[in-house]
């Protein structure tokens, strides 16, 4: 069960603006504006870091209100796996290739998705073994041989 400085720190480093990580002083800003009350800079590092763990309802209403995540996010486990799910779709749906795969996938029948996705299986498995140690089709072995 992550902290709520891990689910912070998750959202900093997930929740972008401009292709980076909001500032400390750009989320207590924004919390201030949206709470009406006081947020500093330092006290979003505490929360972020661990170092502060219990916050007022109002704080955490606004942390939820400047990430636009619900505040069941920081309280429900399910609602975090559901959000940070959420979170990790529109990221990748930021990256072109990713975003052209999905958008062509639509286009295609359930056979054809369904064909796509066993493709993207075995990519992802290749991957998987070769950051393993595993090897591509017709690399060679350590000792210079190739598969036939």
């Amino acid at each position: 069960m992550p902290s709520l400085a891990d689910k912070i720190d998750k959202l900093f480093t997930t929740v972008r603006t401009q292709g980076r990580e909001y500032t400390y002083e750009e989320v207590a800003r924004g919390c201030s504006e949206l709470s009406g009350g006081t947020f500093s800079k330092t006290y979003v590092w505490q929360l972020r870091t661990g170092q502060r763990d219990n916050p007022t309802k109002r704080h955490l209403e606004a942390l939820a209100a400047f990430f636009r995540v619900p505040v069941a996010y920081f309280f429900d486990d399910e609602a975090t796996e559901r959000v940070d799910a959420q979170i990790a779709l529109a990221s990748a749906m930021r990256h072109a290739g990713v975003r052209d795969i999905a958008l062509r996938a639509t286009r295609m029948d359930d056979a054809g998705r369904a064909a796509l996705l066993r493709i993207l299986s075995e990519v992802s498995a290749l991957q998987t073994s070769t950051k393993a140690g595993g090897r591509q089709p017709g690399e060679p072995t350590p000792d210079g041989k190739r598969d036939a």
